[in-house]
């Protein structure tokens, strides 16, 4: 069976696995998703992500990362903003802020997929796939 939306799988298997206290968690791969990890990996929440070739099918494997002891969460929160039922777009003049400024926000924008912040910097807009803080 295809799978409707392929990157709020991606998100809910880190949110649970970060529930769960899970040390890692693999995704099927794709080049959205890649730079999705890429992002949390430069905003400091998940410690390394790399490509893990399993039989013909190619896989994400994400190292999760936490405080001092696993109660200490770093990722306490990450949700999905656009669906396909309804997709949520920003100008470069009303990107969101999460909690503000704390939390970020992954856009997709003809420059890539880039947080916020970025964006901002860049003068874009573009479709706001989800928060995270």
């Amino acid at each position: 069976m295809t799978m409707s939306d392929p990157i709020a799988d991606m998100l809910t298997r880190i949110r649970n696995a970060n529930t769960a206290k899970h040390d890692t968690v693999d995704i099927p791969a794709s080049k959205m998703k890649i730079s999705i990890a890429k992002i949390l990996l430069d905003e400091g929440y998940i410690k390394k992500y790399e490509m893990v070739q399993d039989g013909k099918f190619e896989n994400i494997h994400i190292t999760l990362k936490y405080g001092a002891d696993k109660n200490d969460k770093v990722l306490t929160g990450i949700k999905r903003i656009s669906k396909p039922g309804l997709r949520v777009y920003a100008g470069k003049d009303e990107l969101p802020r999460v909690l503000g400024g704390l939390g970020v926000a992954i856009i997709s924008t003809n420059e890539g997929v880039i947080t916020d912040r970025e964006a901002r910097n860049k003068g874009v807009g573009g479709e706001v796939l989800a928060f995270i803080w």
